[in-house]
């Protein structure tokens, strides 16, 4: 089993982060473009604890259906998108939101293993470094979507 963990600051409060991140489709927003992320099935309503989400992507030429279950949900502060098809043998990434210096704490926590054990271990060293941009990109765009108008300077 693998982790990796992030933690990110916001200049918004709670409330809009946690509301922001609960929305599948913002996850097209802030997933690297040559990853071709779309969301194909989700609720219209609020997502919540036992909601089922479906998406597509492309990855290293490859093209990936994911559906993911909602768990663990804590309105405004927590929760968990557990991987019922993905191309990880295990997927378990949890949002944790903390208020913080007037903004907010965004810390992610992924847990995950790669299919084919023992083999597939030996691409972990790209599934790592693939990850780690995807995160990269996704902080990245998510402080610019937050970034205080510089017009109101």
């Amino acid at each position: 089993m693998h982790i990796l963990s992030r933690e990110t600051w916001l200049p918004i409060d709670r409330a809009t982060a946690f509301d922001f991140f609960c929305s599948p489709f913002n996850l097209e927003r802030i997933t690297p473009p040559e990853l071709s992320f779309n969301v194909v099935d989700a609720p219209e309503g609020e997502v919540e604890d036992g909601v089922e989400i479906g998406y597509r992507l492309h990855l290293w030429g490859l093209r990936f259906r994911w559906r993911s279950l909602i768990c663990d949900w804590e309105p405004g502060i927590a929760f968990t998108d557990q991987a019922l098809i993905s191309p990880y043998r295990f997927w378990h990434h949890n949002h944790r939101l903390i208020d913080q210096n007037g903004g907010t704490l965004m810390l992610d926590r992924v847990q995950y293993a790669l299919p084919l054990y023992p083999v597939g271990e030996i691409a972990h060293f790209m599934v790592r470094r693939q990850l780690k941009r995807i995160f990269d990109y996704r902080e990245k765009t998510i402080q610019e979507i937050f970034a205080p108008d510089s017009q109101n300077d």
